[in-house]
């Protein structure tokens, strides 16, 4: 496969330093964005990746301006834009929903739903002219079956989900597929919990999704779990 660029947020994370390092082994350009310099700068140390492949940026993703700023800077740099991997989210619950708090839901709308719509609305156009292309994200299988004292999450999480398989027909002619990874829990400690998905497991995914065996797996909730 010849190098492609590839956009990736929330990667100073443990999944997302493992997707960061695969992709960019693979001889693949790596965007960067992430809110916190320290973490990003122990990445960008970590890949040791010649300047000409590598794009770094700490940046608030709820700014839409900044974001399509970004989108043109990454452009301007690789010349190109082939895939999104957006990893930003975290977990509120706990609590039923009279229970929760308007800040709360607030909080998990902005993690995963405004991140999200700004990062389509730069960077899917782009990404579109390529001719090939792959977007990517992590969810759980609780936004198809909600269980109790989730709902703040689960809402946030299904309009995420709703925001990329749109996506996925909106481009489907151009060559985009846009696919949710569905996991219950991320075994980030090897642990082998039951019905945990290791980040190996979620790259392997990832990294077939991102070949061309899978240019017709557009739309779909892949279930990663036991």
């Amino acid at each position: 496969m010849n190098s492609k660029t590839i956009v990736i947020t929330g990667a100073t994370g443990v999944l997302g330093n493992l997707v960061a390092k695969t992709f960019a082994e693979r001889g693949h350009n790596i965007a960067l964005l992430d809110r916190d310099q320290i973490k990003l700068d122990s990445l960008v140390r970590d890949l040791n990746l010649p300047n000409e492949r590598l794009y770094a940026q700490t940046i608030d993703l709820l700014n839409g301006t900044a974001v399509h700023d970004s989108a043109e800077a990454v452009l301007s740099k690789f010349g190109s834009v082939h895939a999104l991997i957006h990893l930003v989210g975290g977990w509120t619950g706990g609590k039923t929903i009279p229970e929760s708090s308007e800040d709360d839901f607030e909080s998990m709308l902005n993690q995963h739903v405004w991140t999200t719509f700004h990062l389509l609305h730069a960077f899917a156009p782009q990404i579109a002219k390529s001719n090939w292309g792959r977007v990517m994200i992590v969810s759980k299988p609780e936004t198809v079956h909600p269980s109790a004292k989730t709902a703040l999450y689960t809402a946030a999480k299904s309009a995420q989900e709703s925001l990329v398989l749109t996506l996925a027909e909106e481009y489907k002619e151009n060559g985009l597929t846009a696919n949710v990874i569905h996991v219950k829990s991320i075994d980030t400690k090897n642990e082998a919990l039951r019905g945990a998905t290791t980040p190996a497991e979620i790259v392997s995914a990832m990294t077939y999704l991102f070949s061309d065996d899978a240019g017709k797996v557009n739309g779909a909730r892949i279930p990663l779990y036991g």
